[in-house]
């Protein structure tokens, strides 16, 4: 089978409240079993409950969440003469953005709190802040590929 098919991005429809893709995707993610209409009332409650505590637009701040979590760089397996190296390479932008919300809704749900809700909210607004355990996420990726610098000629 080969490897180097790229399957075309498929187009996502905005949503109804905000009329950005970024917030569909960010619902696509956190569905769970097709409940859509769960994941609806849980990211714009929690957008809400932002909106409420901090003052600020509820799609600014989640924009602002994905850019401080979203990694620059990360480390990818290559084999080499029988030995597999953690080669660090630069991640492209839409697989930054997939990890940054990947990261920010499993940080969200490890979180104590009453309701997803209130764990979302409070993850996005540290994330937003550079706290969390979102960002501290990223910050082990790079620690990561930056130990592993040493392999990076291995990059092709």
């Amino acid at each position: 089978m080969s490897r180097r098919f790229k399957p075309t991005p498929r187009e996502v429809a905005p949503d109804t409240r905000y009329g950005s893709t970024l917030v569909t995707m960010f619902l696509n993610r956190m569905m769970y079993s097709g409940k859509k209409s769960v994941a609806i009332g849980v990211l714009y409650g929690a957008m809400d409950l932002v909106e409420k505590r901090t003052k600020r637009n509820g799609l600014d701040v989640l924009k602002d969440a994905i850019k401080t979590v979203s990694p620059a760089i990360e480390v990818r397996p290559r084999r080499v003469g029988g030995a597999t190296y953690q080669v660090p390479m630069e991640v492209e932008p839409y697989r930054r953005q997939t990890l940054a919300m990947r990261w920010l809704i499993n940080a969200a749900r490890a979180r104590s709190g009453r309701s997803m809700i209130e764990k979302l909210a409070g993850e996005l607004m540290d994330a937003a802040n550079g706290t969390g355990n979102a960002v501290k996420r990223r910050d082990e990726v790079h620690k990561i590929a930056e130990s592993n610098r040493a392999f990076s000629h291995f990059r092709w």
